[in-house]
């Protein structure tokens, strides 16, 4: 038997249950809104069935639910809604170039390291105060991300903003979000100007990996009390390496192999899949 975890806020009962074969609902965290349930069945079969849901997103858990100490998350496209090297690109007229290659290495189709490479090496010349206008302009939070991390570490979970972006953009990202540490790449700047590359080791798919496996050793932590969140393939090693990987409006290959997918309700949804319920939420 599987226990598997339904958001679907103000609208989930007993009806939408019903709905899927062989499903039985087992509590509520939230009335109405977030519900455990359980399923017989292959995993791979019951997460294809719940993916059909309308508007439902969930959890499959791999054994019995743990709370979460550990917090380990992508920052582009997952914490904020923009890839920052897009919107940078568009400043130095290479947005429509730029993002083609994003997407193809998010897909699982380019090699990381060669991608970043390729798309920074564009913006040399550019100067690095573009950095603070693009920040300011054009790069937000998704909803409930705030509210998540700090529900977390008021928990007591530590919790880490670990990025293939660059330290310029994630520094001031994870500080307003409220995360404990962060981890990205380095722009080369000289004399004001990006140099067109990066600067001491990249933070790539296996490095992302490190960070949740070295943090979660650190910590003393068995694997179940471990999150991790992203959406491309770049983020693939460290959510199959988490207690509960979470795919959130993730590219295909990763929402394949997540054990949870949050593709309709903002992040603080992830409190929910964790049985906790709004009334305990640190709003940002």
């Amino acid at each position: 038997m599987a226990i598997a975890t339904l958001i679907a806020a103000g609208r989930l009962d007993e009806r939408l249950v019903e709905q899927i074969p062989g499903a039985r609902l087992l509590d509520w965290i939230e009335q109405g809104s977030a519900a455990d349930i359980s399923m017989d069945g292959d995993p791979g079969a019951i997460k294809a069935a719940l993916s059909q849901l309308d508007g439902v997103d969930f959890a499959l858990w791999p054994g019995e639910r743990t709370p979460a100490r550990l917090l380990v998350a992508d920052m582009d496209s997952t914490m904020i809604g923009q890839e920052c090297i897009d919107e940078l690109a568009d400043y130095a007229g290479f947005k429509d170039r730029v993002a083609a290659i994003t997407e193809r290495a998010m897909q699982g189709e380019l090699d990381f390291a060669h991608a970043l490479a390729e798309r920074v090496a564009l913006l040399e010349g550019l100067d690095a105060s573009v950095i603070q206008q693009c920040l300011a302009e054009r790069i937000r939070p998704n909803p409930g991300a705030s509210t998540l991390v700090r529900t977390m570490r008021a928990r007591g979970a530590e919790t880490i903003l670990v990025s293939g972006g660059f330290t310029a953009f994630v520094a001031p990202i994870a500080a307003q979000i409220g995360f404990d540490r962060f981890e990205a790449n380095v722009l080369g700047v000289h004399d004001d100007k990006l140099t067109g590359l990066t600067e001491g080791q990249i933070v790539d798919s296996r490095r992302k990996h490190d960070v949740l496996v070295e943090a979660r050793d650190r910590l003393g932590l068995p694997s179940a009390a471990t999150m991790a969140i992203g959406d491309g393939a770049n983020d693939i090693s460290m959510v199959e390496a988490a207690g509960l990987g979470i795919a959130f409006r993730a590219k295909p290959a990763l929402a394949a192999v997540a054990d949870a997918r949050l593709d309709h309700h903002g992040l603080d949804a992830l409190l929910w899949m964790q049985g906790i319920p709004r009334s305990e939420w640190v709003e940002d």
